[in-house]
């Protein structure tokens, strides 16, 4: 598979100015290894699709990141920073969404936004009351009475109100109908163009139209991690009668009862090599996560 490393060819930035850096990361619960030797740079300004089944590790690396979980091994740069001693002045640049939303439930909507701006020094106070009108949240409810989704939109809020330059999102919109998740995802790029976003969702249809670069996880490790538009340009499918030659480049290959279906990287695979008249085609991210992760 192609080295994570990939992410951060495209970038010329100093290493410094990467916000998430990641090398010889591991991590076990127990006598399970569910993170394994992850290696991952993120360049300012991308916006990072984490994408794997459940149980891929995605949300352990998501903790790892913020310093919620301490792993075993491996060295975490966030904003320049060690995640488990992050500085005021770092916490103010960082949004989070939990899978699961973290709210003070006795609280109204309105009245807890206000106490988690007190918090930021660039809180936007009329932004999130815009938002908030926008997104049909009532200030006057008390948060234990919200619906899934609508505690969602008020995690959300807490995550956009300071107009944090770097926003992970675990799972942000699973809650929320189309409509909804649409405007989140235009909400996210608003005021902030060089934000950068790691976003983890099983709804990928979603992440296709926002992502600059792609990370895909199985089984603890990263599988691929590059460019979105190099992984649409090289990764092909192909159908087949029989089972291609082990070559470099041929990524996976799947036995059916009508033949062979493979994913190659066409940027390492001859072409040549294929049966004649058998065409490659490219695949949308569900198509790639189907092919890679089952």
């Amino acid at each position: 598979m192609m080295d994570s490393s990939a992410l951060t060819a495209a970038s010329a930035r100093p290493e410094s100015a990467d916000p998430i850096e990641v090398s010889g990361l591991n991590l076990s619960y127990k006598h399970t290894q569910v993170l394994k030797d992850i290696g991952l740079t993120v360049p300012r300004g991308a916006v990072v699709g984490l994408v794997g089944a459940n149980g891929a590790g995605k949300t352990s690396l998501m903790r790892c990141l913020l310093g919620l979980t301490l792993p075993q091994s491996g060295q975490i740069r966030l904003l320049g920073e060690d995640p488990s001693e992050l500085s005021d002045s770092a916490r103010a640049r960082l949004g989070y969404v939990a899978q699961t939303p973290e709210l003070i439930e006795w609280m109204k909507v309105g009245q807890y936004l206000d106490y988690i701006g007190a918090f930021y020094p660039e809180w936007d106070t009329r932004r999130v009351q815009q938002l908030t009108q926008a997104w049909d949240l009532n200030p006057k409810q008390k948060i234990v009475d919200l619906s899934l989704g609508q505690k969602q939109k008020v995690a959300l809020l807490q995550a956009l109100g300071h107009a944090p330059e770097l926003l992970l999102l675990d799972e942000p919109v699973a809650s929320l109908d189309p409509l909804m998740r649409r405007d989140f995802m235009r909400t996210l790029f608003d005021h902030a163009p060089d934000r950068t976003v790691l976003i983890s969702s099983h709804l990928l249809s979603d992440l296709e139209r926002i992502i600059t670069h792609l990370v895909l996880m199985k089984d603890g490790r990263i599988l691929l991690a590059d460019e979105w538009d190099v992984v649409v340009e090289a990764l092909q499918r192909v159908q087949l009668t029989h089972r291609l030659p082990d070559e470099s480049g041929v990524l996976v290959q799947h036995v059916h009862a009508d033949g062979v279906t493979a994913v190659i990287d066409t940027r390492l695979f001859d072409l040549s090599l294929l049966p004649a008249g058998v065409q490659a085609s490219g695949m949308n991210l569900d198509g790639l996560f189907v092919e890679l992760v089952s």
